[in-house]
């Protein structure tokens, strides 16, 4: 079977888990190959998520890799075992591969955090307001890709959804409540959707008001998706040129400790939904 060209970021972050398991226990990729009776270009392949690798195969790279953490290697082989394809596969090869990453580390986390200082979160977005923000992008899209793009937004919210929804926790800051795009109807729209979802048991929206002044993370937009074991969660950042994801111990170690340190600037859920409430009552 030829290597995957473009594998999915689920497939990679499953091969950047096998390279730090090898990279720790100070095996070259030749000889995790010789361990493994296989070529090295395998490994290599295998770390890069163009080869898939089944989950007996990871288990016997633990035990090569003398890895004693049993719950990680268990999540690596779940991971390894989960073949399904989710329902962002029907945008492939019609919207940018980040679009589709996005989706999938939310579908498969275990909770989700996401921390906004100018957009409300992706997957609470109105059509309205999702098709707004789109109409903006430099250079112009051509209407069916705006289509495309607020279908797949508003489907990203299936997650939340489900029987088994992780529990999703947003802080946003007022300056992205107080974002008329599409104008003040569209707005006071967007408000609303935001009281009523605050209301489901599973997500938990929070805001951070200007009186709060200066905050740890501000003018980032970040999304922490928890894994099964700490050391699969992601985070992704956007950009102006797509998302960046981060894996790396150190990194998330970070923006755990960034998360920790913008409590004292969040109003509580009440608070917060108070704060909102009198912001569209004022559109």
């Amino acid at each position: 079977m030829p290597p995957r060209s473009n594998p999915t970021i689920r497939q990679r972050r499953l091969g950047a888990a096998l390279r730090q398991l090898r990279e720790q226990a100070g095996i070259s990729a030749s000889d995790a190959a010789a361990l493994l009776g296989v070529d090295r270009t395998r490994i290599s392949n295998t770390e890069a998520g163009r080869f898939g690798i089944s989950a007996s195969r990871i288990r016997t790279l633990a035990c090569n890799y003398r890895c004693p953490d049993k719950e990680l290697v268990d999540s690596l082989a779940d991971m390894a075992q989960d073949r399904t394809k989710g329902w962002w596969e029907e945008y492939r090869g019609r919207l940018p591969a980040f679009f589709l990453d996005i989706a999938e580390i939310e579908w498969h986390a275990t909770r989700l955090r996401n921390a906004l200082t100018s957009h409300i979160p992706g997957m609470l977005q109105t059509e309205d307001h999702a098709r707004a923000i789109f109409d903006l992008v430099i250079p112009e899209l051509p209407p069916d890709e705006v289509d495309l793009r607020v279908s797949h937004r508003l489907q990203r919210r299936r997650v939340l959804d489900r029987d088994n929804a992780p529990a999703y926790e947003a802080v946003i800051h007022e300056g992205a409540l107080r974002m008329q795009f599409g104008g003040p109807s569209v707005a006071k729209a967007q408000l609303a959707f935001l009281l009523d979802v605050s209301e489901h048991e599973a997500i938990s929206l929070r805001v951070i008001p200007f009186a709060a002044g200066g905050f740890p993370g501000a003018g980032q937009t970040i999304l922490y998706a928890c894994g099964p074991v700490p050391q699969l969660d992601t985070v992704q950042l956007d950009t102006s040129h797509g998302s960046v994801f981060i894996d790396s111990g150190m990194e998330l170690a970070n923006y755990r400790r960034l998360f920790d340190m913008m409590e004292p600037y969040i109003l509580g859920e009440d608070e917060s939904r108070e704060f909102m409430h009198a912001l569209a009552q004022e559109l």
